[in-house]
């Protein structure tokens, strides 16, 4: 699957950890990434600042659903099945 142009779900959904550029101390899950414009297009895109967390991120209909609205919620239940494993385990 090929991401959809202006799509911006993994850029917003999930929670990053890793520092991005103009984001030290990563993103929270649901806060939009700073290097997203305002057509949800990643400055970053082929640039070797580009961290290395985004650059492995592949498209996946079980991830990125038919439409961007499906994507952040299941991007986002991702999360919180992520947050909730953490909480158990620890």
């Amino acid at each position: 699957m090929d991401c959809r142009l202006g799509c911006g779900a993994c850029c917003i959904a999930p929670s990053i950890t890793s520092a991005l550029p103009g984001m030290p101390n990563g993103k929270l899950a649901g806060q939009r990434c700073v290097n997203l414009d305002d057509d949800n297009l990643c400055l970053l895109f082929g640039l070797p600042t580009r961290p290395l967390v985004c650059a492995v991120f592949t498209a996946d209909a079980e991830v990125c659903g038919q439409t961007q609205q499906q994507a952040m919620t299941i991007i986002a239940s991702l999360e919180l099945s992520t947050l909730a494993n953490v909480v158990e385990e620890g």
